[in-house]
């Protein structure tokens, strides 16, 4: 069964968060991040079609900023880690393997540098290293201070009452099955990029303020390799649009346990390539079952 709730991670945010798990015994925690200016159903059709229901409790969560975890407080890497971390404590999970798509990958690989203990693997769907980044997204990272400050007069805009009083919820597994038939399933894909890669079409369901900064935080240069290194799958897509395949290739070399796979995909496997990436997932999920329930049971 899934259930819902709310966690209070700060005086003013409190975390969405959906958990599917038994509730006789504790399994092996899975948890889902997903991608910038998302929510947490970017997942639904992964967790409605996955295996792993049988094996794992698996964690889904409106990172803060986003979703139901709606809040203009500040975001950012070291905050979303925090908030996480937290989380897992209330829950009381030990440790959990991390899957992350985007920015939900970066997150995943900036959390096993703060709380390396606490992470037994990590699948990364189409991570953004910042030697890798092109087009937009390296303009993003070249006009950083510039677009700090934007989101700085943002917020302090925000603060005196110029914002927006509501801010409609997006269900992106709705999205995802209208543009594998509307576009992807007639051929466009140009179309389909552009959709979503789309900043109006994001703002309309994301603060402003957060927009700015969350390009800044998918931009930033990802910290070390955790020690000691963590089992990590790496699902890239082939035409990935924002980075170089090439270069994320050389950097995924420096982590030593790192399974690389590529995928006939732009940048959003979930919704191009669902039952690929979920096949993929679960069969790298395998390793984990024996070790970490055993581990439980001790």
């Amino acid at each position: 069964m899934e259930s819902e709730r709310f966690f209070t991670v700060a005086p003013d945010v409190k975390l969405y968060y959906r958990l599917s798990h038994e509730t006789e015994r504790r399994r092996p925690l899975l948890v889902l991040l997903h991608g910038m200016a998302s929510n947490l159903t970017r997942w639904s059709e992964f967790l409605e079609n996955t295996s792993l229901k049988e094996s794992f409790d698996i964690l889904r969560v409106d990172l803060r900023g986003h979703g139901k975890s709606f809040t203009r407080a500040r975001i950012g890497m070291p905050i979303w880690c925090d908030d996480l971390a937290k989380l897992l404590d209330s829950l009381g999970y030990e440790k959990a393997i991390f899957v992350g798509h985007s920015l939900g990958a970066n997150i995943a690989l900036w959390f096993a540098t703060r709380y390396a203990d606490r992470l037994d693997g990590i699948c990364m769907i189409d991570p953004v290293f910042t030697k890798a980044l092109r087009g937009s997204a390296l303009w993003i990272r070249r006009c950083s201070p510039i677009i700090r400050a934007a989101a700085e007069i943002v917020r302090l805009l925000n603060l005196f009452g110029w914002r927006r009083r509501e801010i409609p919820q997006r269900d992106l597994r709705k999205l995802d099955e209208e543009v594998r038939v509307r576009l992807l399933g007639t051929g466009k894909s140009k179309e389909f990029v552009q959709r979503y890669t789309s900043p109006l079409a994001d703002l309309e369901y994301f603060p402003t303020a957060h927009y700015l900064q969350e390009s800044i935080e998918i931009t930033r240069p990802i910290p070390s390799a955790p020690e000691p290194p963590v089992p990590m799958l790496a699902l890239i897509s082939q035409a990935v649009t924002f980075t170089d395949t090439g270069v994320t290739r050389q950097a995924l070399a420096r982590y030593p346990r790192c399974e690389l796979k590529i995928l006939t995909a732009y940048h959003w496997p979930l919704t191009e390539k669902p039952t690929e990436v979920r096949q993929e997932i679960e069969k790298w999920c395998a390793q984990f079952v024996t070790r970490t329930t055993s581990r439980l049971i001790d």
